[in-house]
Formats: C-alpha cells, structure tokens, sequence
C-alpha cells in the first residue's frame, strides 16, 4: 500500500435527484482533492437518498415515492455514472459512491469504486438488504464480496449491516484488504428505541472491522436534512418521531475513519452537520497491526475453519444455441426503379 490521505463524507444527498445529487458529490469530491484526498468515499445509496419511508408505516404507504425513487436510481451503463467515472478522473482521486442501483424493474443497494483515471474497479451489490430494506431491494451474490488493486493498495467496501455478518466479513478478510468502506445511511431511525440501529452499535461495528481485519476504514454516514424530514413524515408527528425519536429533528451523521489498530483518525462533525472528515493513512500501521493479526495469513486456522465462498453471478436465464436467435429484419423502402 502507498501512503493517502482519505476523504469520508457526511452529508445529505439532493433527496430523490439523481441529477441534482450528482452535482453535489462533484462539489464534495472536488473540495476533498483540493484538500489533498486521493480516496474519497461516500455513503450506502446516497444517490438518490435512502428510501427512509419504508421504516416510517407500511409498506402500501410507502409506494407514491416508488415511481420517483425508480426513476432517479442509476444504471451501471448510464450517462450519470459516467458522469460520476468523469468527476473521479477530472479530480484524480478514488471514488467509492453508494447508489441505488437499477438493473431492469429491479433495485439493487450498490457501491461503485472508480479508480483515479475513471476506470470503473468494481460495481458491487449489498449481499442481503436489512428488514424492512427488502421490501424495495433484490438481494447481491457471492460475486459482490470482492476486493480490488486500487492505484494506492487493495480496497474493498460493503454497506451497513454487511458488517454484521461474520462470514461476509471473514470473505473479505481473506483478500487481504488495507483499506476498507463502510456504507452507513444514517444513525438516528428508531434511535434508543432499537439500540443497535444507533450510532454506538454501528460505529462499533465499523470499529471492530478495522481491528479484525486490520485495515483502514472509512465509514462513511449520511445526514437526514430537514427536506427528507419533510417528503417522509410532513405533519406526521409518529412518522417523525420514528426517523429521530431522540430529536425528531434532522442529524443522524456520524462519520469516521479508523485505523487498523481501531483508533478513530479524525474529529467527529456534529451529528446534523455536513463535512468531510480527512485521515492519513500510513501503510506502516498496517504492517504493526497485520503482524499482530493477519486474519488472512499467520492468524487464521484454515486446517480446523474455512469459509466457502460460491463466486457464481446469480442469473435468472442461461441461453444455448445464441447464434439461431432470430435477427431483425427492417422495412426497405422501396425505390422508384423497384416499383416499376
């Protein structure tokens, strides 16, 4: 791994504007290489926003912002990412973009890292969406648990509660990762009434993957701004209490960057303020905490436990015989020499 420094976002999206959410991660990206960062990493679907609905009443409630949500979700072949792939090569910095992403009628919660010159690394699908999550999102598959060759070292990422699961997390371990994204949306749904959706239970989860993989990370969080509060619950006293029961105001930001040996690198922004936080990361605590304890080397115990990992893409037809599918035949119009 080469010597960076890293860039963690915490702000709100433009809520359900793809278009207008893109200009403002130019704006962020663009400040954060001014600031030095070459790694610069955002949080889970924060283009277009997450779906906070679905946690507010049920989910026939739910579906007058399905139209919109579709609509402002991204495809991985789309003028918007390539529009994100141009913003990451125009600043010269690695970008890890939270997205929903969609791929047909279906909706996926996506990472997309694009290298420093707008290569496009990786476009990954969170493994399992969260409770209520499923009820807009298709789930990802084992060719998701991926770790990449950045220009700086071997990056990886997954969203959320990802990292509650022990052998999602050991798959990534395995290839031996120095830096790592974690995706948050934000901490303050359902705050203290569900402890472990809020921001000590999380950010300790965070924490705890960088310790157990001994691995940078960078966990980014998102800001529910004052407009959500308003499209989600409006007047709705219970619909507000529920998106912030300690508050019922916007916040929920709790960004940071660890190290690997879990030590928080930079100061934490108030939880409904919008910033970036910035760490250096120095390859040389990683070689003090891998040495300690490298899950994918000399700590492991491959000969008493080992994880599978099926790296198969989840398809839904497999065709045969490509070559005798039928072509399509336009009209020719015909000319005046034909018809006489």
């Amino acid at each position: 791994m080469k010597p960076i420094k890293a860039a963690c976002v915490q702000a709100a999206p433009v809520f359900l504007n793809l278009d207008a959410s893109i200009d403002k991660a130019e704006t962020l990206v663009e400040e954060a290489a001014k600031n030095g960062a070459n790694l610069v990493a955002f949080s889970e679907t924060w283009l277009p926003g997450y779906p906070w609905w679905i946690w507010t009443g049920a989910p026939a409630e739910g579906m007058p912002f399905l139209p919109q949500y579709h609509a402002n979700s991204m495809e991985v072949d789309s003028d918007q990412m390539r529009r994100l792939q141009r913003i990451a090569r125009n600043s010269g910095v690695t970008l890890v973009m939270g997205y929903s992403e969609r791929d047909g009628g279906s909706l996926y919660m996506s990472q997309v890292i694009i290298d420093e010159d707008g290569t496009i690394l990786l476009n990954r699908r969170k493994l399992k969406p969260t409770h209520a999550e499923r009820t807009i999102f298709g789930e990802g598959d084992g060719s998701d648990l991926v770790v990449v060759d950045a220009s700086f070292g071997r990056l990886g990422a997954l969203n959320c509660w990802e990292h509650l699961q022990p052998l999602a997390k050991m798959a990534m371990y395995a290839q031996h990762e120095e830096v790592h994204v974690a995706g948050w949306p934000s901490f303050c749904l359902y705050r203290d009434m569900a402890y472990a959706l809020g921001p000590e239970v999380n950010n300790a989860a965070s924490q705890i993957y960088a310790v157990e993989g001994s691995s940078y990370v960078l966990a980014p969080c998102a800001i529910i701004s004052q407009e959500m509060f308003d499209m989600v619950a409006g007047d709705d006293a219970q619909k507000a209490y529920f998106l912030n029961p300690r508050t019922s105001k916007p916040g929920g930001g709790f960004a940071m960057i660890y190290g690997p040996d879990g030590r928080e690198l930079s100061d934490r922004l108030a939880e409904d303020e919008e910033g970036i936080l910035y760490a250096d990361l120095d390859p040389a605590m990683l070689a003090i905490a891998k040495g300690a304890a490298d899950p994918a080397g000399h700590y492991s115990r491959a000969d008493a436990v080992r994880l599978v990992v099926n790296r198969e893409k989840r398809r839904v037809m497999q065709e045969t015989n490509v070559t005798t599918a039928f072509t399509p035949i336009p009209l020719e119009e015909e000319t005046e020499a034909a018809v006489a």
